[in-house]
């Protein structure tokens, strides 16, 4: 077989529902890749015959392989810190103080539009860096931290250009309408149509963003403001997510579903309404550990709804200054059991296969099948639970993107 590389004596957690075991295991298992692609899988014994001289072989010795992770959620490029803010909060201080003080989203507002392009990509860099040691490979970075035109293109463009140069594949989407900027205190409306009639076809013209997504919540826009945000996006050709029931039930998710998105995000207070909505139209709900986590919050996302109606789930760090600074997939896997009550499956469905499908790209990422890009994670785990149970020694012991080996 003319193969470029081939790994041996390795269990395959395939993530392929068409495969039998659980996890979609392939035991005592190999795995062969041409092109960026994987060319054959299946047991060893059933490999085909093919000239070693001509193929690198790898030896798993009896590791575990999964496809490569995908981070399908994240706020990775932003300037500034809010240590301080964190820290007043435990002291006491109230989200109202704090706002008086000119803290919260709008510190880092500040902070990411007085930033250089330079300044934005070398600390996002350094990010980026730390998801591919845990075994991402493909990671989705929201803008929402400018909330200007200048700002909002400058986020997206450092986004694009980490795609261009760093190994992890990355997908951009534009949150313009994450937050109200200062300077459109009190006027929701006038800011939602800007968004749409002038930073919209300048992302689109500019080819900066793959999905545009909306903060739909009674702290940040109504139902009728982010129908308008997404439809204005279809318009215009690009996908769409949503930021929805985090706080409160506002019906965003049916309305996101019902219009084509991707995905529906965060979904603590989703009802059985909304549920059906995101089984009917194919929508992933993407749930966000961290900042239940790190907000202490107490709603549960509705895990058996999801599950009764056969709703993809898929986790993410939602890495951001104020409500996730967690840089770390592999945390959500614990995360995502501990506090979603999900199975260790689920939770690396999550971040596999049905993130791939968050992003839109589920028909080439997330799963071991032949012709799937060939993104790939080698673990020296005893089985794929160990992913979700322990958390602090990482097991990686080598990472492919598109085929070339960039952890070994």
């Amino acid at each position: 077989m003319d193969w470029d590389q081939l790994w041996i004596d390795v269990n395959l957690a395939t993530m392929d529902p068409n495969q039998p075991n659980r996890y979609g295991a392939i035991y005592n298992g190999a795995i062969a890749i041409k092109d960026g692609k994987i060319a054959w899988l299946g047991e060893r014994k059933d490999l085909p015959a093919f000239d070693m001289h001509k193929v690198a072989i790898h030896k798993g010795n009896n590791q575990w392989m999964t496809p490569g992770l995908i981070d399908c959620h994240t706020h990775l490029v932003f300037a500034g810190n809010r240590a301080d803010e964190f820290e007043q909060r435990l002291l006491g201080a109230s989200y109202q103080e704090l706002a008086q003080q000119g803290a919260g989203i709008l510190s880092t507002v500040r902070a990411t539009r007085a930033a250089e392009e330079e300044e934005l990509f070398d600390v996002s860099r350094k990010r980026l860096n730390t998801l591919m040691q845990e075994g991402v490979t493909h990671v989705e970075i929201k803008s929402g931290y400018g909330l200007d035109l200048a700002s909002e293109l400058k986020t997206l463009k450092v986004a694009r250009y980490l795609g261009e140069v760093h190994p992890v594949t990355v997908s951009t989407t534009f949150l313009g309408a994450h937050a109200l900027p200062p300077e459109y205190a009190g006027k929701p409306q006038k800011y939602i149509d800007f968004v749409c009639q002038a930073m919209l076809p300048e992302v689109a013209k500019q080819q900066l963003a793959d999905a545009v997504d909306v903060f739909c919540e009674n702290v940040g826009f109504d139902l009728a403001q982010s129908k308008q945000v997404l439809e204005a996006a279809k318009a215009l050709g690009l996908q769409t997510k949503i930021h929805a029931e985090q706080l409160s039930n506002m019906g965003a998710s049916a309305m996101a579903a019902n219009l084509g998105a991707l995905s529906s995000d965060h979904i603590e207070f989703l009802d059985e309404t909304g549920v059906k909505a995101l089984a009917d139209n194919a929508s992933v709900a993407v749930l966000l550990p961290g900042a239940f986590y790190f907000l202490r919050e107490t709603q549960l996302p509705p895990i058996d709804l999801l599950r009764r109606h056969k709703v993809p789930m898929a986790l993410a760090s939602d890495f951001n200054p104020g409500t996730s600074p967690l840089c770390s997939l592999k945390l959500m896997l614990n995360l995502g059991c501990t506090l979603f009550r999900l199975t260790p499956e689920e939770a690396l469905a999550g971040i596999t296969r049905n993130a791939a499908q968050a992003l839109g790209v589920g028909e080439r990422k997330g799963m071991l099948r032949v012709g799937m890009e060939a993104d790939l994670a080698m673990w020296d785990i005893d089985s794929p639970a160990d992913l979700s149970y322990s958390y602090g020694v990482n097991p990686l012991t080598q990472l492919c993107i598109q085929g070339q080996l960039q952890i070994s």
